[in-house]
């Protein structure tokens, strides 16, 4: 029994010693890095685009839709962070590794006319496949495709729908 309370005696001492003099296991919040991703574009260049897009925009509009159609599609903060921790949960479920999202453009169906034009989000990645190889030198990485779950609508339309940048 004597020795039994010098080892939860030495435990004790042992982590109150952790606890207060370890400085790796301190839990203060780390700055995290502010990086700016590749292909940051300024106002001038995202206004280029647009007008770019104006003569593509008008025979969609003017030939097909027969009225103003939507350029653009707005979704919150909080509904784009949501979404892309769901699918990247859903991508592991599925066994993928999520490595970005691709936007997709589309229509929204209707039944007597045609309908205002939208984005869509896809998640995109690679399977978690385990590859055998002989070579020592074939270390490419496996392309990233779009992965079979689900994607986001439902983004606000433009305000007008056929407003250019920036609204």
């Amino acid at each position: 029994m004597k020795k039994f309370s010098l080892l939860i005696l030495g435990i004790l001492v042992g982590a109150f010693a952790t606890y207060y003099f370890c400085p790796s296991c301190s839990v203060e919040e780390t700055e995290v890095a502010i990086v700016a991703p590749k292909g940051l574009i300024t106002p001038e260049e995202a206004k280029t685009l647009d007008q770019a897009f104006n003569s593509r925009h008008a025979l969609i509009s003017d030939s097909i839709v027969k009225r103003p159609d939507n350029r653009s599609s707005w979704w919150s903060l909080k509904d784009m962070r949501d979404y892309l921790n769901y699918a990247e949960n859903e991508s592991k479920d599925l066994g993928y590794t999520m490595d970005g999202v691709r936007v997709y453009l589309g229509a929204h169906a209707t039944t007597n006319e045609v309908g205002y034009t939208t984005m869509f989000l896809i998640p995109t990645g690679v399977e978690n496949i385990s590859q055998g190889n002989s070579t020592l030198f074939n270390m490419l990485p496996p392309d990233s495709g779009d992965i079979p779950g689900g994607g986001l609508n439902a983004g606000n339309p433009g305000n007008p729908p056929p407003a250019n940048y920036p609204q």
